[in-house]
C-alpha cells in the first residue's frame, strides 16, 4: 500500500515536472526574443527554476526511501557518539575539538574525570557547544530516511550556558572591585552557590575563580565587614558540596588559612559555616592531611569547648573527619581535644557526635593517659546506664576495653558496677555484636581475676 502510494507521487511529479519545463522554455524564448529585458518573465522564470528543484530534491528523497526498505541504514561514523556508538541526538563540543552525545559526555564528566575520551587530553574547561552544524546534518540525514529523531530534553541541573559564564565571571571581577561591589557580588555568588548547582560547576572549571572569591580577605579591614565575610565563607562551603571543587578549593593557597581563622574569630555563624566547610572538604584523605598540617584543628577544639550551639555540632564533625588520619589524632590530643570532649560528656552536650571522637581517638596512647587522669571511667558507665542509643553503648564499652587494658587499676571499678549494676552483663546480652565482643572481653578478664583470687 505504501509502495503504490509512493508510485501513484512519481506520476504526480512527472507530470508537473514536464508542465514546468513546457512554461519554463516559452519563458526562456520570449527572454531571448525580446529586444527589452522583461523582467516579470525574468522573475517567473526563475521560480520555474525553483520548483523544478524542489521536485528533483523531493523524487531522490523518495527514492532513498524506497531503498531503505530493502537495505538498511548505516549510520555514518561521524554521526556516532565515541562514548556510546550511537547515532547522536544532541551533539556537543568538547575543548579538545572532538563532538559527543551530551548525555554521554556529561556523565564522563560527573564522574570526575577531566580528560577528553577519544584523545585523553587534559581538558581546558568543561563548557560544552552545541554543534549546530552536525545536529542539522543528522536531522537532514533522518528525515531523508523516514528516521524520526526526537527533541533532546535534557535537564541537567549542572549544564550551563554562555551567558551563565559570562554573568559568572563578571561577578568575580567585581569581588576585587569597589567594597559596594565585593558586597553585592558576594551575596549574589552567595545565593547562586547554595541554589544554582550549575554555579558551583563553573567554579570546578574555571582556574583562578576560587582565588578570585576570597581576594578580599587579602584588605586589611575585612574585619570590619562581618556581612562580607560571611557571604565569602558560606560560599566557599556551598561551593564544597561539589566533588570537583574540594581539590581545587583547599589547594587554592589562601583557603584554608582563611577559613582557620574564622572558625577563631568572627561571628558564630562565620565560625560555623567556616568549620562546616573545613569538614566538607575533609572528604578527601589529601585534604585531612592538608588541613591538619595547616594548625585548624586547634581553632576547632577551641570552638567546640566554647560551647556555641551553632558552631559545636560542625566543629565535632570537622574534628571527627580530620581524626580518620593517624597524625591528626596525636595532633588533636596535643591540642586538648581530650579535655574538651570529656567535659562536654559530663555535661551531657552533643553525646553523641564526641562518644565516636573520642572512641576513635581512644587507639592513641597519650590520649588513655589523659582519659585515666580525667577520671573517665565512672562518666563511661554512667551513659552506658542512662543512654538508649546502642551506638553510643558501643562507643562507651570499647573505650572502657581499651583503658582497662591499659591500667590494671581500672579493673576495680569495673567489678564494682558489675557488682552492683550488671552493666556488662547487661550488654553482653542485648547490645550490637561490637559491643557483645567487647562487653564480654572485660568479663571474661574479671573472672579470671577473680577466680586466681579465690585460688590464692
Amino acid at each position: 500500500m505504501a509502495k503504490s502510494g509512493v508510485f501513484e507521487g512519481d506520476r504526480v511529479m512527472v507530470v508537473k515536472a514536464v508542465e514546468l519545463r513546457k512554461e519554463l522554455q516559452k519563458l526562456l524564448r520570449a527572454i531571448v526574443e525580446e529586444d527589452d529585458v522583461n523582467l516579470e518573465a525574468l522573475d517567473r522564470a526563475q521560480q520555474m527554476l525553483l520548483l523544478l528543484k524542489e521536485l528533483k530534491l523531493k523524487k531522490t528523497a523518495d527514492l532513498e526511501l524506497r531503498r531503505q526498505d530493502v537495505i538498511p541504514a548505516t549510520v555514518p561514523e561521524e554521526f556516532k557518539c565515541p562514548l556510546s556508538k550511537k547515532l547522536m541526538r544532541d551533539p556537543v563540543i568538547l575543548s579538545t575539538g572532538v563532538t559527543y552525545d551530551r548525555p554521554f559526555i556529561q556523565n564522563w564528566l560527573k564522574s570526575g574525570k577531566r580528560t577528553c575520551p577519544k584523545t585523553e587530553q587534559v581538558l581546558s574547561h568543561t563548557v560544552l557547544i552545541p554543534n549546530h552544524l552536525i545536529r542539522e546534518m543528522i536531522t537532514n540525514w533522518c528525515k531523508i530516511r523516514g528516521i524520526e529523531l526526537p527533541e533532546c530534553k535534557y535537564n541537567d541541573e549542572e549544564a550551563y550556558s554562555e551567558e551563565d559564564q559570562e554573568a559568572f565571571i563578571s561577578l568575580l571581577e567585581k569581588m576585587s572591585s569597589t567594597l559596594f561591589e565585593q558586597k553585592e557580588a558576594a551575596k549574589k555568588l552567595r545565593q547562586l552557590t547554595k541554589r544554582t548547582p550549575s554555579i558551583r560547576v563553573l567554579f570546578a572549571d574555571r582556574e583562578n575563580a576560587v582565588s578570585q572569591l576570597v581576594a578580599p580577605f587579602a584588605q586589611p579591614n575585612i574585619q570590619d565587614h562581618p556581612d562580607l565575610q560571611e557571604d565569602i565563607i558560606t560560599t566557599i562551603l556551598n561551593i564544597s558540596i561539589h566533588d570537583n571543587n574540594k581539590k581545587r578549593v583547599a589547594e587554592t593557597p589562601t583557603v584554608i588559612p582563611i577559613l582557620k581563622n574564622a572558625v577563631t574569630s568572627g561571628t558564630a555563624q562565620i565560625r560555623s559555616n567556616a568549620a562546616a566547610a573545613l569538614f566538607t572538604l575533609c572528604a578527601l584523605d589529601s585534604n585531612k592531611e592538608m588541613i591538619g598540617r595547616s594548625g585548624a584543628l586547634g581553632p576547632l577544639i577551641t570552638l567546640l569547648d566554647e560551647g556555641h550551639d551553632i558552631g559545636m555540632k560542625d566543629a565535632a564533625s570537622a574534628i571527627f573527619s580530620m581524626c580518620i588520619l593517624l597524625e591528626n589524632k596525636a595532633r588533636a590530643v596535643s591540642e586538648g581535644a581530650v579535655r574538651v570532649i570529656m567535659k562536654k560528656i559530663e555535661d551531657r552536650m552533643q553525646v553523641d557526635e564526641l562518644l565516636s571522637i573520642l572512641a576513635m581517638l581512644s587507639t592513641n596512647q597519650k590520649a588513655i593517659e589523659q582519659m585515666i587522669e580525667l577520671n573517665a571511667v565512672p562518666t563511661l558507665l554512667s551513659i552506658i546506664r542512662e543512654s538508649t542509643c546502642p551506638r553510643n553503648k558501643e562507643n562507651c564499652v570499647a573505650i572502657l576495653h581499651t583503658l582497662c587494658y591499659s591500667n590494671r587499676s581500672m579493673w576495680r571499678e569495673m567489678r564494682e558496677e558489675e557488682r552492683e549494676h550488671r552493666t556488662l552483663s547487661q550488654l553482653a546480652e542485648d547490645g550490637t555484636s561490637r559491643t557483645k565482643r567487647k562487653a564480654n572481653a572485660i568479663l571474661e578478664r574479671l573472672n579470671r581475676a577473680a577466680n586466681i583470687n579465690h585460688s590464692a
